[in-house]
């Protein structure tokens, strides 16, 4: 069985879709009954269960044998790098009860490091969190999504412009997340990855820029949409009032930066690199259609 958390999230349940699409077993992982509900209508099996409670978690996983996991977080947490810490021993604690053979982690591009990436470092603390176990470990580290930038969609509609803590012609990897769970599907049904751990690094058919994406959604709506860069000073009055803790604007301060200076950046070395399909302007097209 292959059991997928946080499936109610947009990479999750269309990881569940793409399962589902190819007769694979499934089973998807939510925090509630309203969630459950919605789940089920698609056919696959369902779980309730939050991460933080650790006897629901091992429960939900007790017949599975592929899980597919992640660290989510909301940037309002008091203490995000703890809050990960929490719920990676969960994780661990449930895995071990029960015979999984194999993990899928949802990593991040830059998970290399321990220290210094901010948010980042949360995918580094998934990759070794379950360091001695005998299970195969795979991790995929997705480039920047697309969907970030659908935050700004009502601004955008608004007032033709896109804000972006980058550099207007600032160019980095980036991916859709739909491309991101087709490609973790076909990972979690493949039966013949060898190793005990292996790490797939992915990103979009192209690296874009802020201005990019502003040109993009000049496409998809028919007007000129103009960059504009948020300066440095001004960051923490921007992120506060969109539900941040202290400690999740620092988190996502140190990881904005981070990536500019290229230290959030492709490790190469032995992770192999996979391109998704779908380029930028055909995602927010699409996503903008809805």
């Amino acid at each position: 069985m292959n059991t997928i958390l946080g499936a109610s999230g947009q990479v999750g349940s269309a990881i569940v879709s793409n399962l589902l699409d190819n007769s694979q077993p499934v089973k998807g992982i939510v925090r509630n009954k309203e969630k459950a509900d919605k789940l089920k209508k698609t056919g696959a099996s369902v779980g309730i269960a939050d991460i933080h409670d650790k006897y629901a978690l091992a429960e939900v996983l007790k017949d599975s044998t592929t899980v597919f996991l992640l660290t989510p977080e909301t940037g309002s947490e008091p203490d995000i790098l703890e809050d990960t810490r929490k719920i990676l021993h969960n994780y661990r604690e449930a895995i071990t009860q029960w015979p999984i053979t194999k993990i899928v982690g949802l990593s991040s591009i830059g998970a290399q490091h321990d220290s210094g990436t901010g948010n980042l470092v949360m995918s580094y603390m998934l990759e070794h969190a379950f360091t001695g176990l005998p299970i195969k470990q795979i991790f995929v580290r997705p480039a920047y999504y697309f969907s970030n930038w659908l935050a700004y969609a009502d601004t955008v509609k608004k007032d033709r412009v896109l804000p972006t803590f980058f550099p207007p012609n600032f160019v980095i990897p980036m991916i859709s997340p739909l491309d991101v769970a087709a490609i973790v599907a076909d990972i979690l049904a493949d039966e013949t990855i060898t190793g005990s751990q292996t790490i797939y690094e992915l990103e979009g058919p192209a690296a874009y820029s802020s201005k990019d994406v502003a040109d993009a959604y000049s496409k998809a709506l028919g007007f000129k949409v103009a960059v504009q860069q948020v300066p440095r000073q001004n960051w923490e009055q921007a992120l506060q009032p969109l539900g941040f803790s202290n400690d999740g604007v620092k988190n996502f301060i140190e990881m904005t930066e981070a990536v500019i200076n290229g230290r959030a950046s492709r490790e190469g070395a032995d992770a192999k690199n996979i391109k998704g399909t779908t380029s930028l302007s055909e995602y927010i097209t699409h996503e903008l259609s809805k």
